[in-house]
Protein backbone atom coordinates (compact mmCIF):
# COMPACT_ATOMS: atom_id res chain seq x y z
CA UNK A 1 0.00 0.00 0.00
CA UNK A 2 2.50 2.53 0.95
CA UNK A 3 4.42 1.91 -2.54
CA UNK A 4 0.80 2.20 -4.40
CA UNK A 5 0.52 5.79 -2.47
CA UNK A 6 4.10 6.78 -3.67
CA UNK A 7 3.84 5.31 -6.85
CA UNK A 8 0.86 7.76 -7.18
CA UNK A 9 1.73 10.43 -5.83
CA UNK A 10 5.38 11.00 -8.30
CA UNK A 11 1.79 9.88 -10.97
CA UNK A 12 0.62 13.67 -9.85
CA UNK A 13 3.69 15.65 -9.36
CA UNK A 14 5.02 14.49 -12.77
CA UNK A 15 1.38 15.79 -14.24
CA UNK A 16 1.76 18.97 -12.56
CA UNK A 17 5.01 19.48 -13.25
CA UNK A 18 4.40 18.73 -17.37
CA UNK A 19 1.13 21.02 -17.38
CA UNK A 20 2.99 23.68 -15.57
CA UNK A 21 5.90 24.10 -17.81
CA UNK A 22 4.24 23.64 -20.90
CA UNK A 23 1.11 26.70 -19.33
CA UNK A 24 4.46 28.75 -18.91
CA UNK A 25 5.81 28.19 -22.86
CA UNK A 26 2.13 29.04 -23.41
CA UNK A 27 1.76 25.69 -25.88
CA UNK A 28 -1.45 23.78 -23.83
CA UNK A 29 -0.65 20.70 -21.82
CA UNK A 30 2.14 19.50 -23.43
CA UNK A 31 5.19 20.41 -25.86
CA UNK A 32 4.28 20.99 -29.62
CA UNK A 33 6.30 17.99 -31.14
CA UNK A 34 6.75 17.90 -34.97
CA UNK A 35 5.20 15.24 -36.80
CA UNK A 36 7.16 13.81 -40.11
CA UNK A 37 9.26 11.28 -40.45
CA UNK A 38 11.81 10.22 -38.24
CA UNK A 39 15.67 10.25 -39.44
CA UNK A 40 17.77 10.58 -36.72
CA UNK A 41 21.53 11.25 -36.62
CA UNK A 42 23.08 12.28 -33.81
CA UNK A 43 24.05 15.77 -33.22
CA UNK A 44 21.25 17.15 -35.41
CA UNK A 45 18.37 18.99 -35.47
CA UNK A 46 15.91 22.39 -36.06
CA UNK A 47 14.57 24.91 -33.85
CA UNK A 48 11.01 25.81 -34.53
CA UNK A 49 9.02 29.12 -33.50
CA UNK A 50 5.45 27.88 -32.61
CA UNK A 51 2.54 29.69 -32.31
CA UNK A 52 -0.29 29.09 -30.25
CA UNK A 53 -4.18 30.04 -30.62
CA UNK A 54 -4.05 32.47 -29.01
CA UNK A 55 -1.29 34.31 -31.00
CA UNK A 56 1.54 34.01 -28.49
CA UNK A 57 4.44 32.52 -30.01
CA UNK A 58 7.56 30.73 -28.23
CA UNK A 59 10.68 29.14 -29.60
CA UNK A 60 11.64 25.49 -29.04
CA UNK A 61 14.34 23.34 -30.43
CA UNK A 62 14.33 19.40 -31.35
CA UNK A 63 17.89 17.52 -31.38
CA UNK A 64 19.22 14.28 -31.67
CA UNK A 65 21.81 13.84 -28.81
CA UNK A 66 22.60 10.48 -28.27
CA UNK A 67 21.96 6.90 -29.45
CA UNK A 68 21.90 3.85 -27.30
CA UNK A 69 21.13 0.12 -27.73
CA UNK A 70 17.87 -0.89 -26.20
CA UNK A 71 16.83 -4.84 -26.25
CA UNK A 72 18.65 -5.23 -29.16
CA UNK A 73 17.14 -2.13 -31.22
CA UNK A 74 18.77 0.87 -31.46
CA UNK A 75 17.13 4.43 -29.44
CA UNK A 76 17.53 7.94 -29.62
CA UNK A 77 18.03 10.40 -26.99
CA UNK A 78 15.41 12.99 -28.66
CA UNK A 79 15.91 16.44 -26.59
CA UNK A 80 13.91 19.33 -26.61
CA UNK A 81 14.26 22.77 -25.09
CA UNK A 82 13.09 25.85 -24.55
CA UNK A 83 13.17 29.36 -22.29
CA UNK A 84 10.38 31.01 -20.29
CA UNK A 85 10.56 34.51 -18.92
CA UNK A 86 9.67 32.84 -14.76
CA UNK A 87 10.91 28.87 -15.35
CA UNK A 88 14.39 29.84 -17.16
CA UNK A 89 15.61 27.31 -19.46
CA UNK A 90 13.50 23.82 -19.48
CA UNK A 91 15.02 20.99 -21.18
CA UNK A 92 13.66 17.45 -21.19
CA UNK A 93 15.40 13.83 -23.19
CA UNK A 94 13.56 11.01 -23.96
CA UNK A 95 15.32 7.56 -25.05
CA UNK A 96 12.73 6.69 -27.96
CA UNK A 97 13.12 3.48 -29.76
CA UNK A 98 11.22 3.44 -33.38
CA UNK A 99 8.67 1.25 -34.08
CA UNK A 100 6.62 1.40 -36.71
CA UNK A 101 5.24 4.67 -37.27
CA UNK A 102 5.01 5.87 -33.54
CA UNK A 103 7.96 5.26 -31.11
CA UNK A 104 8.41 3.49 -27.59
CA UNK A 105 9.88 5.90 -24.35
CA UNK A 106 11.92 4.20 -21.95
CA UNK A 107 13.67 6.48 -20.31
CA UNK A 108 12.66 10.34 -19.65
CA UNK A 109 15.21 13.10 -18.23
CA UNK A 110 13.97 16.63 -17.19
CA UNK A 111 15.85 19.96 -16.31
CA UNK A 112 14.22 23.17 -15.46
CA UNK A 113 15.90 26.47 -14.58
CA UNK A 114 19.56 24.87 -14.31
CA UNK A 115 18.74 22.92 -11.56
CA UNK A 116 19.51 18.87 -10.62
CA UNK A 117 18.21 17.09 -14.10
CA UNK A 118 15.35 14.39 -12.60
CA UNK A 119 14.92 10.92 -14.28
CA UNK A 120 10.96 9.91 -14.30
CA UNK A 121 10.53 6.63 -12.76
CA UNK A 122 10.44 3.96 -15.83
CA UNK A 123 7.21 2.81 -15.23
CA UNK A 124 5.60 6.27 -15.76
CA UNK A 125 7.55 6.38 -19.16
CA UNK A 126 5.87 3.19 -19.87
CA UNK A 127 2.63 4.33 -18.70
CA UNK A 128 2.80 7.22 -21.59
CA UNK A 129 3.20 10.13 -19.20
CA UNK A 130 5.34 11.52 -21.95
CA UNK A 131 3.62 10.13 -25.11
CA UNK A 132 6.31 9.83 -27.90
CA UNK A 133 5.84 11.70 -31.30
CA UNK A 134 4.45 10.19 -34.35
CA UNK A 135 7.69 9.01 -36.03
CA UNK A 136 6.02 8.63 -39.47
CA UNK A 137 2.51 10.93 -40.65
CA UNK A 138 2.38 8.91 -43.90
CA UNK A 139 0.48 5.89 -42.42
CA UNK A 140 -2.34 8.56 -41.34
CA UNK A 141 -2.18 11.50 -43.88
CA UNK A 142 -2.57 12.41 -47.52
CA UNK A 143 0.17 13.06 -50.01
CA UNK A 144 -1.34 16.14 -51.69
CA UNK A 145 2.42 16.46 -53.47
CA UNK A 146 5.54 18.77 -53.67
CA UNK A 147 5.32 22.61 -52.62
CA UNK A 148 8.52 25.37 -52.02
CA UNK A 149 8.19 26.08 -48.64
CA UNK A 150 10.15 29.25 -47.36
CA UNK A 151 11.29 29.66 -44.37
CA UNK A 152 13.88 32.06 -42.18
CA UNK A 153 15.95 29.07 -42.15
CA UNK A 154 15.95 28.84 -46.13
CA UNK A 155 13.64 27.48 -49.21
CA UNK A 156 13.04 23.36 -49.36
CA UNK A 157 11.10 21.06 -51.51
CA UNK A 158 8.65 19.98 -49.47
CA UNK A 159 6.26 17.06 -49.84
CA UNK A 160 2.33 18.21 -48.07
CA UNK A 161 0.72 16.09 -46.30
CA UNK A 162 -2.60 16.67 -44.89
CA UNK A 163 -3.86 14.62 -41.73
CA UNK A 164 -6.87 12.04 -42.82
CA UNK A 165 -8.32 13.67 -39.20
CA UNK A 166 -8.46 16.89 -40.43
CA UNK A 167 -6.34 18.22 -37.65
CA UNK A 168 -3.38 19.66 -40.02
CA UNK A 169 -1.19 20.02 -42.94
CA UNK A 170 2.47 19.48 -42.70
CA UNK A 171 5.24 20.12 -44.80
CA UNK A 172 7.89 17.80 -45.00
CA UNK A 173 11.59 17.52 -46.40
CA UNK A 174 14.16 14.71 -46.07
CA UNK A 175 16.87 18.11 -45.49
CA UNK A 176 15.33 18.48 -41.99
CA UNK A 177 16.22 16.38 -39.01
CA UNK A 178 14.84 14.83 -37.17
CA UNK A 179 11.14 14.50 -38.09
CA UNK A 180 12.08 16.37 -41.49
CA UNK A 181 8.88 19.21 -40.61
CA UNK A 182 9.39 22.64 -41.75
CA UNK A 183 6.14 23.85 -41.36
CA UNK A 184 3.02 22.59 -40.01
CA UNK A 185 -0.90 24.31 -39.50
CA UNK A 186 -2.89 23.10 -37.60
CA UNK A 187 -6.90 24.33 -36.22
CA UNK A 188 -5.09 25.93 -33.01
CA UNK A 189 -1.40 25.93 -33.36
CA UNK A 190 1.50 26.55 -36.16
CA UNK A 191 5.21 26.03 -36.30
CA UNK A 192 7.94 27.08 -38.28
CA UNK A 193 11.63 26.37 -39.17
CA UNK A 194 13.49 28.54 -38.11
CA UNK A 195 17.08 26.89 -37.90
CA UNK A 196 19.02 24.08 -38.43
CA UNK A 197 21.12 22.91 -35.90
CA UNK A 198 24.18 20.84 -35.84
CA UNK A 199 26.89 19.64 -33.63
CA UNK A 200 23.91 19.49 -30.83
CA UNK A 201 24.82 18.24 -27.60
CA UNK A 202 22.70 17.48 -24.45
CA UNK A 203 21.66 21.00 -22.87
CA UNK A 204 21.32 18.86 -19.67
CA UNK A 205 24.02 19.54 -16.95
CA UNK A 206 24.56 17.56 -13.71
CA UNK A 207 24.08 13.81 -13.13
CA UNK A 208 20.37 13.26 -12.82
CA UNK A 209 18.64 11.68 -9.78
CA UNK A 210 15.85 9.69 -9.40
CA UNK A 211 12.63 12.09 -9.68
CA UNK A 212 11.66 13.21 -6.00
CA UNK A 213 8.05 14.59 -5.60
CA UNK A 214 9.30 16.56 -2.49
CA UNK A 215 12.44 18.10 -4.46
CA UNK A 216 10.23 18.94 -7.46
CA UNK A 217 7.78 20.83 -5.57
CA UNK A 218 10.48 22.38 -3.54
CA UNK A 219 11.95 23.84 -6.93
CA UNK A 220 8.56 25.31 -8.54
CA UNK A 221 9.17 29.18 -8.63
CA UNK A 222 6.84 31.13 -6.45
CA UNK A 223 4.47 32.58 -7.84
Amino acid sequence: MKNLRIAVASLFCLTILTVSASAQMGMGMRPSMPQGIFTPTVGSGAQYESTNSEGAKSTIEFTIVGKETVNGKDAYWLEWATTSGKMGEMVMKMLITPDSSNGVTTRTIMQMGGRNPMEMPAQTSRMGSQPSPKLDIRASSTDLGKESVTTPAGTFSCEHYRANDGSGDTWVSSQVPPFGMVKSQGKSSSMLLTKLITGAKTKIVGTPVPFNPQMMMQQQPTQ
